[in-house]
């Protein structure tokens, strides 16, 4: 297995471990961080399941999902989770996903964390194509994803079931040969 660290100026990336359980439970767990995912907070033993699930995606051959804990540099605490999932079908593309604690949102962090994933996916994957489906309402992502150089594709008409019905996305992505590096 390949163990993840990518750094950036404010934040860094690496895998998750069971010690990251209480830290990410308060991004899953907190009603406003999960307000426009598709599911109701998660339980503290849900969040357990997640992380034992990612640590067991860590050591597949090949590799397809990293589940990365999200770091501030100068703490090195975990303030939220980063998804990137490679499509099967598709093995130079891959769906990018995240959360940060609700606590530290307005400060750009989001567009922070969106340039990271991207630069991981690009430059250590060797990606071509990283895309993001968000809430329509969710227009706090809708900028992150805009101000880190990604292009609003369209939108999905009922993509994702919710706890209140289905919902819509809009579609979000960077290609590699567009991407400038930062």
């Amino acid at each position: 297995m390949r163990s993840v660290h990518v750094t950036g100026e404010r934040l860094g990336l690496r895998e998750v471990t069971v010690d990251d359980v209480d830290a990410l439970h308060a991004v899953y767990g907190d009603p406003a961080a999960t307000h426009h995912l598709p599911f109701d907070p998660r339980t503290r033993e849900e969040v357990a399941e997640i992380v034992a699930e990612a640590i067991t995606a860590a050591a597949a051959t090949p590799r397809r999902l990293y589940v990365l804990a999200v770091t501030d540099s100068e703490t090195r605490a975990v303030i939220g989770v980063a998804r990137l999932h490679i499509e099967a079908d598709h093995p130079h593309s891959a769906e990018i996903g995240l959360g940060l604690r609700s606590d530290l949102w307005g400060r750009g962090i989001g567009t922070d964390l969106i340039r990271l994933l991207l630069k991981f996916g690009f430059k250590d994957l060797g990606l071509h194509r990283l895309w993001g489906a968000r809430s329509p309402a969710n227009t706090a992502a809708q900028l992150a994803m805009l101000v880190a150089g990604m292009v609003e594709e369209g939108r999905i008409r009922h993509h994702v079931p919710t706890p209140a019905g289905w919902r819509d996305s809009i579609v979000h992505s960077a290609l590699a040969d567009e991407w400038p590096a930062h």
